[in-house]
């Protein structure tokens, strides 16, 4: 509950981004007194019952909420998103094999160089010519590969995957940005990753879910602190877990689920992007960034054709206790992250401000 000296603020930051109220308010007090030991989570040790249950309810979630089977094994860990562009063809990709990827933007331009290094590499297809705005479609995928790597959204540019490919090799997905955002079958991949900070946690770990039938076949003599596997025995606790972005993350899975889990979230995400897109769509002083048909539902990117009135709606915006709106630094503009913890009212004041813009300065 906001107190008298604060003020609604809208935030609409690509990350680390917005986190549910009452998450926030548990895991304050659990700052203070966790479960009730008159301990701070902070100081407790992780290999504790308390935590051990805090890591065990975590990784069930995960599996509830992609749907997996038992053949897979969920991982919290530390390096964020970053370190999983190298771990995932260390842990994959063979000696002499070929790893896959899809370049739809920075991230995954990270991903590629990263792979690059641990071995045989080949870019399937990319929308690099036209600066990432747009997702890449009928390619065909080599049935040769070891996996194949896609980013399922793109926070910077603003695209997303309507429709993942339908893979005759193990597909690998970076859903560091829409996990938990809308319905798929986490069957289908043979590993997703994310970090926390985008639309789960806090910033400082990262979800891994690994199907176990797919590791330890690459013909290396792996680093420990880099092997899924050593992990996986380690119960995600080979050495001491991230322990409060762990903790914030199972709270904020446990909100999804509480109020009726992805199904739920996913119409309310579409009404959030449909709200705003419109609004884009309408206005004379606002253009889209992205292909349509391929426009992200959580990183909503667009520009003015009058750049010199950016600051007069900066201006506005500021009014209006709206944060967090700036395009990235690589592209300029705006973008609005529709996070799931963002509710449609500030998508609403967001609109409405648009409109005033637009009647004083069109």
């Amino acid at each position: 509950m906001l107190t008298k000296e604060m003020t609604k603020v809208h935030n609409f930051s690509a990350g680390p981004g917005i986190l549910p109220a009452e998450v926030l308010k548990q895991a304050a007090e659990a700052c203070i007194n966790f479960d009730n030991l008159n301990l701070s989570l902070l100081e407790i040790s992780h290999r504790s019952k308390n935590y051990e249950k805090v890591m065990d309810d975590a990784r069930a979630l995960v599996k509830e909420l992609l749907g997996l089977n038992d053949n897979y094994k969920v991982l919290f860990l530390g390096g964020g998103a970053s370190l999983q562009f190298a771990m995932v063809p260390y842990n994959l990709l063979r000696t002499e094999g070929t790893a896959g990827y899809i370049n739809t933007g920075v991230w995954a331009s990270k991903a590629i160089k990263e792979a690059k290094i641990i071995g045989n590499t080949q870019v399937i297809a990319s929308s690099e010519d036209k600066k990432f705005n747009y997702i890449p479609k009928g390619y065909e995928i080599p049935a040769n590969l070891d996996y194949l790597h896609i980013t399922s959204n793109n926070t910077i540019y603003g695209t997303q995957i309507k429709q993942f490919p339908k893979s005759p090799v193990p597909l690998v997905c970076d859903m560091s940005s829409d996990i938990f955002s809308r319905q798929v079958n986490g069957n289908d991949f043979a590993l997703i990753y994310a970090g926390a900070q985008k639309n789960m946690g806090p910033a400082g770990a990262t979800m891994v879910a690994v199907d176990e039938t797919k590791l330890g076949k690459t013909g290396r003599k792996m680093l420990s602190m880099l092997d899924y596997q050593v992990h996986i025995k380690g119960d995600s606790m080979y050495n001491t877990p991230p322990v409060f972005p762990i903790y914030v993350s199972m709270l904020t899975m446990k909100w999804l689920k509480d109020n009726g889990g992805v199904a739920w979230i996913e119409k309310i995400n579409q009404q959030k992007a449909d709200t705003l897109y419109n609004e884009i769509d309408r206005n004379s002083l606002f253009v889209g960034t992205t292909a349509k048909e391929d426009r992200s539902n959580m990183n909503v990117t667009f520009v003015m054709p009058k750049p010199e009135l950016e600051a007069e709606f900066d201006k506005l915006t500021k009014e209006a206790n709206l944060s967090g709106l700036r395009g990235h630094r690589d592209v300029g503009g705006y973008r609005a992250s529709l996070y799931n913890a963002l509710p449609l009212e500030s998508v609403n004041v967001l609109v409405e401000v648009m409109q005033a813009f637009e009647k004083k300065f069109a």
